[in-house]
């Protein structure tokens, strides 16, 4: 008896899936149709693609190494931001050496320290978060929610504790504590996107952001071809069967959470410096969520990412985003549909991942 291969697409492709691609179609045609600067609607697609990408990435050697979505990413992001408070506050990109060479080797020089300071932190909390983890088999996804919502609600009393001296980092007129929203226009806003980028009529090719993503793809990727990546997959997807084939299941693990913590934190400095300010306190907290749901949208299952999931699902996601505001106003002119399409969109896939999962172990 030979299967319906329409079904078998649908199936295999994703309902939800061909949802979202049919809705992005639908939101690029309705901009046409209103008459919308759609060349620069497409191209804030891309720069948000760009600056979401690396975020999205470090769901690859989470799911991979078998702790599956990992929501606590907002652990790697608080390093990521204190490594980018510090360049601030030392005011690297304003060292007169540096803009002795130019003010862009300044700013490149300020977010590659970022970065830097924001590994070297998000390792060490990498490490400790894997070891939580190891504790907790069967429950990581539950756990790492939590995880990640504690870590937020700590560093909101550790921004209003930590002494940091500089004005643009304080709030005015004496005012304790870091400000909310931390502006990033004398260290390195934008430096990424502006970086070797060029015009197509309206359209902006962000070309140094997108360049730096997809290295950092490629790095991922070489590491998962690895002898070390191989196994951590491995040890993902039948721990019984590495453990048998002497594999470290709990040091694969390790790795795996450990990776992905370390790219929250470079994803959450590149995604700042395309906005141009850095935002403290709860701008982090969802940010796990849009991550998952992005990878997932890309065709990625808890058990199973690849980076093209990654790259696929981060521009679907990211685009209704840019373009969901817009056209949304153009329909209900007194209201603002961008949020609500938002945790639509990011919950509604979530749920339906984790309900094919489910299902597929009755099935088993």
């Amino acid at each position: 008896m030979s299967s319906n291969p329409v079904k078998s697409a649908v199936q295999k492709f994703g309902l939800p899936r061909i949802i979202i691609v049919g809705f992005f179609i639908f939101l690029v045609i309705a901009a046409g149709g209103f008459q919308m600067n759609l060349m620069q609607l497409l191209s804030d697609c891309v720069r948000r693609w760009g600056m979401f990408g690396i975020l999205t990435l470090a769901m690859v050697p989470a799911v991979q190494c078998g702790i599956g979505l990992n929501f606590g990413i907002s652990m790697g992001i608080v390093g990521g931001l204190l490594g980018g408070l510090i360049v601030i506050e030392l005011d690297v990109a304003r060292i007169p050496a540096l803009v002795a060479v130019s003010p862009m080797f300044g700013m490149w020089v300020s977010v590659l320290v970022a970065i830097v300071i924001g590994v070297i932190l998000a390792t060490g909390i990498g490490y400790l978060y894997g070891l939580l983890l190891n504790q907790v088999k069967g429950s990581e996804m539950t756990v790492t929610t939590y995880v990640g919502f504690s870590i937020i609600a700590f560093m909101n009393m550790l921004w209003m504790l930590l002494p940091f001296q500089n004005g643009e980092l304080k709030w005015p007129n004496a005012g304790k504590g870091l400000r909310n929203t931390i502006s990033l226009s004398t260290s390195f806003s934008g430096v990424m996107n502006d970086t070797l980028s060029f015009k197509i009529g309206k359209f902006t090719v962000p070309t140094g952001l997108l360049l730096f993503m997809f290295f950092m793809c490629l790095l991922v990727w070489l590491f998962m071809k690895s002898k070390t990546g191989m196994a951590m997959s491995a040890a993902g997807s039948n721990p019984m069967f590495a453990k048998a084939a002497g594999i470290n299941v709990n040091r694969m693990r390790l790795v795996g959470t450990t990776l992905s913590t370390v790219l929250a934190a470079v994803g959450i400095i590149v995604y700042a410096q395309g906005f141009g300010f850095m935002q403290l306190y709860n701008g982090p907290m969802m940010m796990g969520f849009n991550s998952v749901a992005a990878v997932l949208i890309g065709g990625a299952s808890p058990k199973r990412a690849r980076i093209s999931n990654v790259l696929i699902g981060t521009f679907l996601f990211q685009g209704i985003l840019a373009l969901g505001l817009p056209v949304a106003n153009q329909f209900i002119p007194e209201g603002n549909l961008s949020e609500v399409m938002r945790l639509i969109i990011s919950n509604g896939i979530i749920i339906y991942a984790l309900a094919q999962t489910k299902e597929g172990d009755g099935r088993e």
